[in-house]
């Protein structure tokens, strides 16, 4: 007896072994017509039973035992006899073979899940989770697979509206509010996904979303203030006005004292309606073109001595000395040149009202470097004034905040100024660094990045 090796065992052997009762195979090759070879073992079996019984049946048609019409019926059904069972044993090979699977356990069904952006999980008729993604599992750690859902989103709307969804095959949104870690709001839909069965009727899985609200709620809640605080800065100053207006209609009418003092004060409250108004309007205009960054390159020294000289009439009125410590080379920055005078007035002007006690403003200009290591240009403006409590420090930019708003309108602020200071230096994308120590003063940092120096080709 010759022994193979595996590899020559495999070359010398065809598709098919027979193997005996006690397991081992028998590893005799069938001797079969190479044209047959590479052939199935079923269709080249059903080959060898076509060939012999057409080579029959032509015998016998040849010599006339047989008419050739009834050789060619009885070869037809041969064919069909021969090859239905290898077709059908094919397609029962290929059922056997297929995953018995529901058809929203496959695969390609959990890659759509997984592709979904928002937190996405899909559950059978009992509440099961077949399929969630990333965002999913972040959003609600305890969920598993093959697990109630309602074990792990234990929000009673939630749970209410799955219910009514699994009960009516119809999709149900609900609301609420999830307080941990930090206060969201979420949406969630629930959308019924006909499923057909395996036996050709149809059922349900259940494709639950979930969507955050909490940016959309935010702005909202911050339109409405926005509404209510310009309403009322308003209507101070013009209901002021209105008053004095009566008074100097009726008991004043002949008090030359009166009217002289009532008059000054109007003209002080229109004067605060007005800057109130430019201001809205300012901050508008910055936020309606934020997303277009300005392309003109401007040097911001001149710009800064020009605010300063035009602040000198009120720097002495509140004996307050204004130092500048600005270098002599340009300092180019792209931007528009109106906007960045508001800032640096605005930042100059802050430090003169509410840190005029420290008797002095600095005010720097110097290069420096962003936290990621990017060069810009860094414009300091510090005062020696009471300081700012660290718990303001992160609203200071909001609309209408005010740390002290007695002392604020008293100043003859807007509560706009630092708000529209943040908004310039987005659309300059920039940044604004607020530090203060109390009783030490402030430090307003405004800092634009620096633009890149054109490289020349050398001739």
């Amino acid at each position: 007896m010759v022994s193979l090796d595996r590899e020559n065992l495999a070359t010398a052997a065809p598709d098919h072994l027979t193997a005996s009762r006690d397991g081992a195979a028998d590893t005799t090759p069938a001797r079969v017509p190479a044209m047959f070879a590479p052939w199935p073992d079923r269709l080249r079996h059903a080959a060898l039973v076509l060939l012999t019984a057409g080579l029959v049946l032509a015998a016998l048609a040849g010599f006339g035992e047989l008419p050739v019409l009834h050789a060619v019926v009885a070869f037809a059904c041969i064919v069909g006899a021969a090859l239905v069972p290898w077709r059908l044993h094919d397609s029962m090979a290929a059922s056997d073979e297929a995953p018995n699977l529901n058809p929203v356990e496959a695969p390609v069904v959990g890659a759509v899940v997984s592709g979904m952006s928002d937190p996405a999980v899909l559950l059978d008729r009992a509440g099961r989770v077949i399929h969630l993604n990333a965002a999913a599992a972040q959003l609600a750690p305890a969920l598993r697979k093959q697990e109630p859902a309602q074990f792990a989103l234990r929000t009673p709307e939630i749970i209410a509206a799955l219910r009514e969804a699994i009960a009516t095959a119809e999709p149900r949104r609900v609301t609420f509010v999830d307080h941990a870690p930090v206060e969201r709001w979420m949406e969630v839909v629930i959308t019924p996904v006909g499923v057909p069965t395996a036996f050709g009727g149809k059922d349900y899985c259940m494709l639950m979303t979930f969507h955050d609200q909490t940016p959309l709620r935010r702005i909202e809640e911050m339109r409405a203030d926005f509404v209510a605080n310009a309403s009322h800065e308003l209507r101070t100053p013009l209901a002021a006005l209105s008053g004095f207006i009566d008074t100097l209609q009726g008991p004043a009418r002949d008090d030359p004292k009166a009217r002289e003092r009532f008059l000054g004060i109007m003209h002080a409250q229109a004067t605060r309606m007005a800057r109130l108004i430019d201001d809205l309007l300012s901050l508008s205009r910055v936020e309606l073109s934020a997303h277009v960054r300005p392309d003109t390159l401007i040097d911001i020294v001149p710009l800064i001595r020009q605010v300063i000289d035009g602040l000198e009439p009120l720097a002495r009125e509140r004996q307050v000395a204004i130092e500048a410590d600005l270098q002599d080379t340009p300092a180019t920055v792209a931007g528009d040149r109106e906007e960045l005078l508001r800032l640096f007035e605005n930042l100059v002007e802050n430090g003169l009202k509410y840190g005029a006690s420290g008797g002095r403003v600095i005010v720097t200009l110097a290069a420096g470097q962003s936290p990621e290591g990017a060069p810009e240009w860094q414009a300091k403006i510090r005062d020696f004034g009471p300081g700012i409590p660290p718990e303001h420090l992160p609203r200071l930019t909001e609309r209408f905040y005010r740390v002290d708003a007695g002392d604020s309108r008293a100043q003859g602020g807007t509560g706009l100024g630092l708000a529209l200071v943040k908004h310039i230096l987005n659309r300059h994308r920039g940044r604004l660094v607020i530090e203060s120590v109390a009783g030490e003063g402030a430090t307003f940092t405004a800092a634009f990045p620096r633009p890149r120096p054109v490289s020349t080709a050398s001739s």
